[in-house]
C-alpha cells in the first residue's frame, strides 16, 4: 500500500447498511464506497496530489495511482529473488535496529562473499580472464573448488572444468542495493525494529517473539509488535515537533489552526492570496511538430546527441527542422538521413564491440557507403535482436527504408545513440572532453581569481593612502595642542619629553595616548581585516559559483599522470589565450566550455513537475510534461517574459526555475529574438518561392527553405 507522508495510510470502510439500488460513489482504484459526493471528491483530490510515496522502491512526489503501479512492477521485480537465498536474508532482517540504508548494504555485502551454483562471474585460465558460470560446488576436504561452464563465444575453451576459488574474480553483485531495500520493504510491516509479516516468517521458520534485549522497549499484541507506550508517547512528541501528523487525522485537518509557514515550500502545498494573484497568466505552449506527439522526446534527443557530438561523428551540424522533413520524407536516399546512420554505424565499427566482431565475418572489408549502409543497419539490427525493429529488416534490405513509419525510424536511431554511448572509445573520448573541459574551467577561475586580488589589492591601497592623508592632519593639531601645554607651563624638552608640574598627570597622560593609540591600531587592522574578508568573501562566492557550475574537480584522486596532463592542458590555454586582452580572455574561456557539451540537462520544473529544456542549438524553449506524454514549446521574447512573470517563488520547484531562467535570460532571450527573424526571412523567402514568375523573367527563384534538407551535405565526413 503507498504512504502517505511515509506512513501507512488507512482507506474508508464500507458504508453499513448499503442496500443494493442505492446509488454510490466509487473510487475506481482502491474500490472504496462514499455516499457522499463531497467526501468521494475530497478523497480522489488527495489521491490525485504528489504526497505518496511508494512503500518497496521509496520513490516519492507520486500520486497514489503512480505509486500503486510503482509497487506492482517493484513486487514483480523482487519476485525473481532466489529462493535459496530468501531465509537467510530474512533472519538477517527480522528484529534489525539498523537503518534501511545500512541494512541493504549488509545484505548485499553478506550476498557478495557467497558464491553458489548459478552465479556468472570471471574465471582465469592460460593466464587470461573469461566469463564463465558456476555449474556445481566440489568440496575437497577442506577446501572448496567449483566446477565452471565458461561461456566466451569466440575463444575455444573446454566446455566445463574444475579450479580453484583463487581463480575465479568476482564481479558486480547480483542485486543492487535498491533491489534488496525493495525486498526488505515487501517482506517487513514496520521499520526499526524491522519485524517480517507473520505467514512470511512462518513459513521459513524464523521466530516471531522479539529478542530478550528488546523485549523491554517492544512487546507483541495480538500478533504485532508495538513500541512501549513511554517510547510512543516520546515519538509521538518529536514527530508534532518535526511537522508529522497521524493519517487518520486527515479528515480532520482543515479544522487545524493555520500555522505561519516558511517559504520555499513544495509547490503543490502552497496556498495562494490576493499577492499571488498579480502574478502573469502562463502562456500555453505551441504543440505543432513535425514528428507525431509521442515521438518528440526520441526526436529531441537524437538530434541533440548528433549536434552535440557532431565533430566526434563526424557529422556536420543540421536544424531540428531539416531533421524533423528528413525523417517524415518518403525518399529512401536522403542524404541527411543516411548521413546519421552511416556516422552512428562508423561509430560503432571503430569501438571492438560484439556488432564489429559480427560484421567483421561477414564483410572482411569494412566500408560504409551510400549504397551499402543499408546492409549495415540490417546486420545491427539482426545483432541486437529486438522484435519491433527486426520486422524492418525486409524492407530495409528491399532498399525501402523511406516507407518504414516514423516511430520505427526514430526507434532504430535511438537504438544506435544508446549503443554508442556504451562503447569504450566513446566513453575514452567523452573523458578527454571532461578533462579538458576542467582545464579551461580552471583557467576561467583563475583569470576571475586574479582579478578578485588585483581589485582587492588597489582597494587595500586607496584606504591605505587614505588613512595616511588622515594621520598628517592629526600631526597638525598635536602641534597645537603643543601650543596650548607650553601656555600652561608643561614645556617640551630637548630629548623629546614633556616635562610637568605634575608626574601624575603626566603618567596618565600617557597612558590615555597608548591607549588611544593601541585602539587607532586595533582599528585599523580590524578595518583592514574586514576589507581582505570582504574581498576574500567576494572572490569565494565567485570561485564557488564556478565550481557549482562546471562541477568540482575530483583532484586527489588523481593520478600523477592526470595531474601533469591537467597542467599540461592549463598552460597550453594560457599561451593560447595571454596576448588577448582580460575580456577577451573570458569570452573565449565561456565559448570554448560552452562547445564541451557533456549532456543536456533540464532548465528546471515548474509546479506540475513539467520539465524545461533549452538546446543551444535550437532557439526554443521546450515544455516536457511529467509523464513525457505531451510536448510543447516557447519561441518568442513575449512568451518568454510571460513564463517567467507566472512562475510562484514560494514554491522550491517553481523558485528554482525562475532563478535559472533569469540566469540565462539574456543568452535566451537574444537567441529567441534571432530565431523569430530568421522564421520570418524563411516565410517571405517561401512566399516569394511560390509566386508565379513570367518566362520572359531569366532570373532563377530563390531557394525554398522548406526543402533544404533535401541539399543537406556532411561538410565533416571521414575520408
Amino acid at each position: 500500500m503507498p504512504l502517505y507522508k511515509r506512513k501507512p495510510f488507512a482507506l474508508a470502510e464500507k458504508p453499513k447498511d448499503l442496500k443494493p439500488n442505492e446509488p454510490v460513489f466509487q473510487v475506481r482504484f482502491t474500490k472504496e464506497i462514499f455516499r457522499d459526493y463531497s467526501e468521494y471528491l475530497r478523497r480522489i483530490n488527495l489521491y490525485r496530489h504528489r504526497v505518496w510515496t511508494c512503500k518497496l522502491t521509496g520513490k516519492n512526489y507520486l500520486t497514489y495511482e503512480e505509486a500503486l503501479v510503482s509497487e506492482k512492477k517493484a513486487a514483480e521485480v523482487v519476485q525473481k529473488f532466489p529462493e535459496e537465498l530468501v531465509a537467510p536474508v530474512l533472519h538477517d532482517v527480522q528484529f534489525s535496529m539498523l537503518s534501511l540504508k545500512d541494512l541493504g548494504d549488509a545484505v548485499a555485502q553478506k550476498l557478495q562473499g557467497c558464491l553458489s551454483e548459478g552465479s556468472e562471474l570471471y574465471g582465469r585460465k592460460n593466464d587470461h580472464v573469461y566469463s564463465c558460470k558456476i555449474e556445481r560446488v566440489v568440496k575437497d576436504g577442506e577446501k572448496t573448488r567449483y566446477e565452471v561452464a565458461w561461456l566466451d563465444k569466440y575463444e575455444r575453451l573446454p566446455k566445463k572444468i574444475v579450479i580453484d576459488e583463487e581463480d575465479l574474480i568476482r564481479c558486480k553483485g547480483r542485486f543492487s542495493r535498491a533491489f534488496l531495500r525493495s525486498f526488505i520493504r515487501e517482506s517487513t510491516y514496520r521499520s526499526i525494529p524491522w519485524v517480517l509479516h507473520e505467514k512470511l516468517a512462518k513459513k521459513h521458520g524464523i521466530p516471531t517473539d522479539p529478542p530478550d534485549e528488546l523485549k523491554d522497549q517492544f512487546s507483541v499484541e495480538d500478533g504485532v509488535v508495538v513500541i512501549n507506550k513511554k517510547r510512543k508517547k516520546s515519538e509521538d512528541a518529536e514527530g508534532k515537533e518535526n511537522g508529522f501528523h497521524d493519517p487518520c487525522e486527515i479528515g480532520r485537518e482543515d479544522k487545524l489552526k493555520a500555522q505561519s509557514i516558511r517559504y520555499p515550500i513544495d509547490d503543490l502545498l502552497v496556498q495562494y492570496t490576493e499577492y499571488d494573484k498579480q502574478l502573469a497568466e502562463r502562456p500555453p505552449p505551441c504543440r505543432e511538430f513535425d514528428v507525431p506527439m509521442e515521438c518528440v522526446g526520441n526526436y529531441l534527443m537524437v538530434w541533440d546527441f548528433c549536434t552535440s557530438f557532431g565533430r566526434l561523428l563526424n557529422l556536420s551540424p543540421f536544424s531540428l527542422e531539416d531533421f524533423g522533413r528528413a525523417v517524415c520524407h518518403k525518399g529512401s536516399n536522403l542524404v541527411l538521413i543516411t548521413e546519421c546512420h552511416s556516422a552512428l554505424l562508423r561509430f560503432l565499427l571503430k569501438d571492438n564491440s560484439e556488432y564489429f566482431v559480427a560484421v567483421q565475418k561477414k564483410r572482411p572489408k569494412l566500408k560504409i557507403t551510400l549504397i551499402t549502409w543499408t546492409e549495415y543497419l540490417s546486420d545491427f539490427l539482426e545483432l541486437i535482436g529486438i522484435v519491433e525493429l527486426s520486422n524492418h529488416i525486409g524492407t530495409i534490405k528491399r532498399g525501402h527504408y523511406g516507407l518504414l513509419d516514423i516511430q520505427a525510424k526514430l526507434a532504430i536511431l535511438c537504438e544506435l545513440v544508446c549503443r554508442v554511448l556504451e562503447t569504450e572509445y566513446f566513453k575514452q573520448k567523452l573523458d578527454e572532453d571532461i578533462e579538458k573541459q576542467y582545464a579551461l574551467a580552471a583557467t576561467r577561475r583563475e583569470e576571475i581569481l586574479e582579478e578578485s586580488r588585483k581589485k582587492r589589492e588597489d582597494h587595500l591601497k586607496i584606504q591605505s593612502n587614505g588613512k595616511e592623508a588622515t594621520n598628517g592632519c592629526g600631526n597638525s593639531s598635536d602641534t597645537g595642542s603643543d601650543n596650548h601645554l607650553k601656555e600652561n607651563g608643561d614645556m617640551p624638552c630637548s630629548n623629546g619629553k614633556r616635562t610637568s608640574q605634575s608626574k601624575h598627570s603626566v603618567e596618565n597622560s600617557e597612558s590615555e595616548l597608548a591607549v588611544s593609540s593601541f585602539k587607532n591600531a586595533k582599528k585599523k587592522k580590524v578595518d583592514d581585516k574586514n576589507a581582505t574578508s570582504k574581498m576574500n568573501a567576494s572572490s569565494k562566492t565567485a570561485s564557488d559559483k564556478l565550481i557549482k557550475d562546471e562541477g568540482k574537480e575530483t583532484s586527489k584522486n588523481w593520478s600523477l599522470a592526470q595531474r601533469a596532463a591537467h597542467k599540461m592542458r592549463k598552460n597550453e590555454i594560457k599561451e593560447h589565450i595571454e596576448k588577448r586582452s582580460k575580456e577577451q580572455r573570458i569570452e573565449y574561456l565561456e565559448r570554448e566550455i560552452e562547445k564541451k557539451v557533456i549532456r543536456s540537462n533540464p532548465l528546471g520544473k515548474d509546479r506540475d513537475y513539467n520539465r524545461y529544456w533549452f538546446f543551444r542549438r535550437d532557439g526554443r524553449i521546450f515544455v516536457e510534461s511529467s509523464d513525457s506524454i505531451q510536448w510543447g514549446y516557447y519561441s518568442s521574447s513575449e512568451e518568454l517574459d510571460a513564463l517567467i512573470g507566472s512562475l510562484n517563488v514560494k514554491g522550491e520547484r517553481e523558485r528554482a526555475l525562475k532563478k535559472q531562467l533569469e540566469n540565462l535570460y539574456n543568452k535566451i532571450s537574444s537567441v529567441l529574438e534571432k530565431r523569430s527573424k530568421e522564421v520570418a526571412q524563411k516565410a517571405a523567402t517561401t512566399d516569394d518561392a511560390d509566386v508565379r514568375r513570367s518566362t520572359r523573367v531569366r532570373a532563377p527563384p530563390r531557394d525554398n527553405p522548406a526543402v533544404a534538407f533535401l541539399k543537406y551535405v556532411n561538410k565533416w565526413k571521414e575520408d
